[in-house]
């Protein structure tokens, strides 16, 4: 059976991911055009990189937070109707998300981390408010770190990030609230999205 749209596209975001922060091998196998592009000539460059990795390693947390989230909710909070499909539908986006960043983090990638979400999964109620925090963390999180990012990093981001503001904008509707309630989204540091995270529920020891 031929791979859907949204398979190819998940698969071509993980295969550009993959050969940005992969180095060594992978990279030496590039063209030359290709290499200077990705690896720039000078040591801002390759500070730039690690840049890379450690955005990557937040952007690991946000989709694991978001992938449990929806599993429990799924599971716990007897969701019914629009947000029983919303909750179903990000699901499955954000599980592709997870997997494109652990790809591309590969060995560097971070453990799953554990989870505490109390009564946030227990009601629709409850996960409706939560979704729509969380959802607002993941766009804000992505934004805020978008200027440190190498350009190659930011396309490919940019193609998630887009994703996450349309959950965003679902969930609120879902709640009858305004999809979007201000006309510009106020970035996060990474602090603030870690800080974020674990008022959900993230437990990182």
């Amino acid at each position: 059976m031929a791979p859907s749209a949204a398979e190819t596209r998940t698969t071509d975001a993980r295969s550009r991911l993959q050969l940005i922060v992969a180095g060594g091998v992978g990279l030496a196998a590039a063209s030359p055009i290709l290499l200077r592009a990705l690896l720039g000539t000078g040591a801002a460059d390759a500070a730039s990189k690690s840049e890379d990795l450690r955005i990557l390693q937040l952007v690991l947390l946000v989709e694991y937070t978001q992938v449990a989230l929806y599993e429990r909710a799924l599971n716990e909070a007897s969701l019914t109707g629009e947000l029983r499909d919303f909750a179903q539908i990000a699901l499955g986006h954000e599980r592709q998300h997870l997997a494109a960043v652990k790809q591309a983090l590969g060995s560097k990638a971070g453990p799953k981390p554990r989870f505490e979400f109390g009564l946030k999964t227990k009601s629709a109620d409850a996960f409706r408010e939560t979704a729509i925090k969380l959802e607002d963390i993941a766009v804000a999180g992505y934004n805020g770190q978008a200027t440190n990012l190498t350009k190659p990093t930011l396309a490919v981001a940019a193609e998630i990030v887009s994703v996450e503001a349309r959950h965003a904008a679902w969930v609120r509707a879902i709640a009858d609230e305004v999809a979007a309630p201000d006309p510009v989204d106020k970035p996060m540091t990474a602090s603030e999205v870690a800080a974020g995270l674990r008022e959900i529920g993230l437990r990182t020891s």
